[in-house]
């Protein structure tokens, strides 16, 4: 929903009455990913997209059905047979589609989740969007960490079965649909809700002021990460050589990553990519990422003989070959890339197969489903 956020409100603070579709489940190649909003305005305006193009129509004109009736409806959308589905989609993928209507009566709520979200504070929003008693659908939960819930999904067990959950969804920056018993029981069925899981964006933190980390900064910034540059180097590191990059700091590497640790500036979908090559930057400053919590990625730049160096220098300060299975290096996928930019690419592409599990052959080349 962030993505359509800015018109929802625009309309939400008018007072008016606005149809919303959102993906809540994915199967097989869908085309979008859980979250995915289409809104239908109050003059009939449709914005945003839940499957690039193959069902928006359908939505469209089942969100105009949810608005008049004020029945939320969960559909399903795939590639069987008439009778299972509504409308098929051209790439084989099944979508269920929460669609509802959004108003200041039905969320109340909202005014304050954009607002978390606009100033990048966590925030999570739980909806039931199937139930076994239908007058359960609909209704959901406002959820921050370190603080009460907002809202009431149907019972003190499910409130609690959910809050759970979704607070862990939260912290890892993930959406999802989650299965429970009618009463939020565990390891039963009768009960979907969605998470909406809003977290800050995840950071990509860029070592080394050169001109490869210039490309790296604009890719990561066009894929949503919170780009950092960091290079001990002022000369260097200037806010005029990394427009694209959202903060520039002068600092030694492995002081400043020590220091965003220590303060739990880092998490688990941050990604560290080193690109000085030069041993008297790079080795403490990979033996702080090495050596502290989980990321999703660590990656250095550099030849296969400056690699092995490294990794000698690395196990003489006491880092553990369990560690060093951490490090990717050199980093990047093998696409013979020369330039700066095809080096970014390289990079940017192995960070997205790391995150989804893919392999990174070519696709006409694999077989079975295209996403895992």
């Amino acid at each position: 929903m962030r993505e359509v956020l800015a018109d929802l409100m625009r309309w939400y603070d008018a007072g008016e009455t606005v149809g919303v579709g959102t993906v809540v489940a994915t199967f097989r190649s869908a085309p979008r990913p859980p979250g995915a909003s289409i809104l239908v305005g109050p003059g009939g305006e449709a914005v945003g997209s839940v499957s690039g193009g193959c069902i928006e129509g359908a939505v469209y004109d089942l969100a105009g059905e949810v608005v008049a009736s004020g029945a939320a409806v969960l559909q399903r959308y795939g590639v069987s047979d008439d009778d299972a589905f509504a409308v098929g989609l051209t790439c084989g993928g099944i979508l269920d589609i929460f669609v509802e209507r959004i108003d200041r009566t039905s969320f109340p709520e909202l005014a304050a989740v954009a607002d978390d979200i606009e100033h990048d504070r966590p925030v999570a929003v739980a909806t039931v969007v199937d139930h076994s008693d239908p007058s359960w659908v609909g209704r959901r939960m406002v959820l921050r960490p370190d603080q009460e819930s907002v809202g009431d999904i149907g019972s003190d067990r499910a409130n609690a079965a959910v809050t759970d959950d979704a607070l862990g969804l939260l912290a890892s920056g993930r959406s999802a649909t989650l299965t429970y018993g009618p009463d939020g029981q565990r390891l039963d069925e009768g009960m979907r809700v969605f998470v909406s899981a809003f977290a800050p964006p995840p950071r990509m933190l860029v070592f080394g002021a050169i001109d490869f980390a210039a490309a790296v900064a604009r890719v990561g910034s066009f894929l949503g990460y919170r780009v950092t540059v960091c290079d001990a180097r002022p000369v260097f590191a200037t806010h005029s050589r990394f427009p694209d990059a959202d903060e520039v700091i002068v600092d030694w590497p492995h002081r400043y990553l020590a220091r965003e640790f220590k303060a739990e500036r880092i998490d688990a979908r941050t990604v560290i990519t080193v690109l000085t090559h030069d041993h008297k930057f790079d080795v403490p400053l990979l033996e702080v990422a090495l050596q502290a919590p989980e990321v999703a990625y660590i990656g250095a730049m550099g030849s296969r003989r400056t690699h092995e160096d490294r990794l000698a220098k690395l196990r003489d300060i006491g880092v553990t070959e369990e560690q060093l299975q951490r490090l990717s290096s050199p980093l990047g996928l093998d696409l013979g890339a020369r330039t700066p930019e095809e080096t970014a690419i390289s990079i940017a592409a192995e960070i997205i197969a790391r995150q989804w599990g893919g392999s990174g052959g070519r696709l006409g080349e694999t077989t079975g489903r295209i996403h895992a």
